[in-house]
Formats: structure tokens, sequence, C-alpha cells
């Protein structure tokens, strides 16, 4: 038992060279990123951009979000209609649920979430989702008409309508949420730090969110409300990641004034690699309990903030501290001139 606890197996101090394979995870961050975009503007490489363009109607800028709403699998909230829960105590035929569907708006219904474990209830669930934004009662109406020949005891349990006049103010709203919170990050980086860490984290927070889109755009995952509240806290999870190594390099830039940058960021990240790893496992167990216990209204939720929670801690690392490599920084005041990738500190001007 002398061991215990277990993290005594850990070494104390790491001495990984993460500078040394900056240029290869940047190529990699580059080409995913770039992967991600073009997924987001041609639907996961179903539709073209252009024509999606073209026939859109409205804005410029209404146009481009035209496009964006064919790059993802957009849930109720952003493209309005009808999301009907339908729960039994018997297993659901989906096939059957999906005709009814189809039969109702003619064409185009889904089906999601087979499977449910309520605490009170039928263990059978599933959602039926329609793009009827007017006479959604007589649709309501209809499904639960046709429910028998979907599962013996299945019943309506819940509905949730949007119009798409509120659909489309959410998604724009929810881009600008996105888009005032990587802006203000940006301000808050400023001030706490200088100019060029301010980049840095800039770079860490749309390779963070481009990524995560760029799966739900891939792997067209549901994109919903819930999302949108999950990338706002990765957001948030990963400029606290890249604030702790921020402090830590620049404390190592007032202790170590001749040690040259590259050398220093990587002592830097191995000083702060124990809290980056404990705190990430630790969210991670809980996220994975809610994605396999949370059922189908929480799993884009869950999956977006693994995802998120591995590549915020994957930029921090390999974004956000070697990118200052490219601009360089200024030492403390104790030490004066900026310093280079390569060597020591340069002298002041005029010194």
């Amino acid at each position: 038992m002398a061991m215990w606890p277990l993290i005594r197996l850990l070494p104390k101090q790491t001495k990984f060279k993460y500078v040394k394979f900056a240029w290869f995870f940047g190529i990699v961050s580059i080409v995913a990123c770039a992967v991600s975009l073009v997924s987001m503007f041609t639907g996961g490489l179903r539709e073209n951009p252009i024509a999606v363009y073209q026939e859109a109607e409205g804005t410029p800028l209404a146009r481009m979000g035209a496009i964006l709403e064919h790059g993802f699998n957009l849930g109720i909230d952003f493209r309005g209609g009808i999301a009907i829960l339908v729960e039994a105590p018997n297993p659901i035929d989906v096939g059957a649920l999906r005709a009814l569907g189809n039969a109702v708006q003619d064409g185009g219904s889904e089906v999601q979430g087979t499977t449910c474990r309520p605490v009170d209830g039928p263990p059978y669930c599933a959602i039926l989702s329609l793009g009827v934004t007017e006479g959604g009662t007589n649709a309501v109406e209809a499904v639960r008409a046709g429910l028998p020949a979907v599962a013996d005891g299945a019943r309506i349990a819940n509905v949730d309508a949007v119009s798409g006049k509120v659909s489309e103010e959410l998604f724009s709203g929810g881009l600008i949420a996105l888009g005032l919170a990587i802006l203000l990050m940006l301000v808050y980086i400023w001030f706490r730090f200088e100019w060029q860490f301010g980049l840095g984290a800039v770079l860490g927070l749309f390779h963070d969110v481009i990524l995560t889109l760029g799966m739900f755009s891939l792997f067209r995952i549901e994109f919903t409300l819930t999302i949108i509240a999950a990338l706002l806290t990765i957001i948030g999870y990963s400029m606290n990641d890249t604030v702790v190594v921020y402090d830590r390099i620049r404390e190592n830039l007032r202790k170590y004034k001749k040690m040259p940058l590259g050398d220093l960021i990587d002592l830097s990240l191995n000083e702060t690699l124990s809290r980056t790893i404990m705190t990430g496992c630790t969210a991670l167990m809980a996220l994975v309990g809610l994605l396999i216990l949370g059922g189908e209204a929480l799993s884009g939720f869950a999956i977006a903030m693994i995802f998120g929670i591995v590549i915020g801690t994957y930029s921090s690392l390999y974004v956000a501290a070697p990118a200052i490599l490219i601009w360089g920084v200024k030492r403390g005041r104790e030490g004066g001139g900026k310093q280079s990738a390569g060597g020591a500190a340069e002298s002041p001007a005029g010194v």
C-alpha cells in the first residue's frame, strides 16, 4: 500500500518536447479545420454552395446563412416544425413510425431516439420530427390516430412546435452569441496578457469551435440549441485551460530571462500538464456518464462537450502556446526586450 494513491506512479515532472512536434500538429490542425469548413459549406459534400446561394432569398448575409443551414442537420429549434415524443411499453416499429410521418406531411419526416430510460413511464420512446409549420394540430392528431400500427399502447407524451420565423431568429442569435463570446475572450486576454498571447488564444478558440462544428456537420449529428450551449461552454473551458498555460509561461518569462522561447514553452507546458490532465479527466468522467444515462435529449450536448474538452486540451498544448513562436513575445519588466524563438532576449532599443 506504499504506492497508494496510484497517482504516485505518475512522474512528478515530465519532459515532453511539445515545440519539436508543433509543426506536425499544426499541419494536422490546418487540414482538419479545412475539412470542417468545407463540410459546413457543402452540407457534408452533399450540396453545391453556389447553387444554394443562388436559390436563397434575401440579403447576402441571409444567403450565407442558408448555405450554413444546409451544412448541418438542424433540429426543430433551428429549422422549424413539430417534434412529437412517442412512448410505448413495447418496442416501437421505427419504420412504421417513419412511414406514418411521411404520410402525414408527404415525405421528409425523421425518427430519432428509439430507446430511453425514463424514471417513470414506458421504457421505449422515439421522437418523430415533422417539417410542418402550418396546420400543426391536424398533423399531431393524424399521428395520434396512426400510433396503434406503430406499437401496442403507444401514446404521444409531448409535442414541441417552433415556427419558421422563430427558428431563423434562434439560428442567427446562436451565431451572434458564438461570435460575441470569442470577441469578449479576445478582449479579456488582451487586458490580462500582451496582444501576442491574445492572438494565440483566439487561434485556439477558432480551432476548437471550427472542429466541433465540423464534427457535427460531417457526421450529421442533430444540431440544436443545446449544442450552442455546449459550444459556449467549450469556449470557456478552452480559454480557462489556455489562461493557466499562459500564466505559467509569463511567470517563466520573468524567471528564466535567457532561456530560448521554445524551451521555455516546453517547460511551462510540462509544469501544467498534471493539472490539465486531471481537470480534463474529471470532466470527461461526468460527461461519459451523461452520455450513457442522459438519454437522447442530452446525447448531443454530451458528445459536443466530450469532443470539445479533448480538442480544447489539445489546442492549449499544440495551438495556443506554440503559436507564440510565430511572432515572439516580450519579456517582463525585469528582463526587457523581446524574445525571439531561437535565443536570448534582445536588448531594448537605444540600450
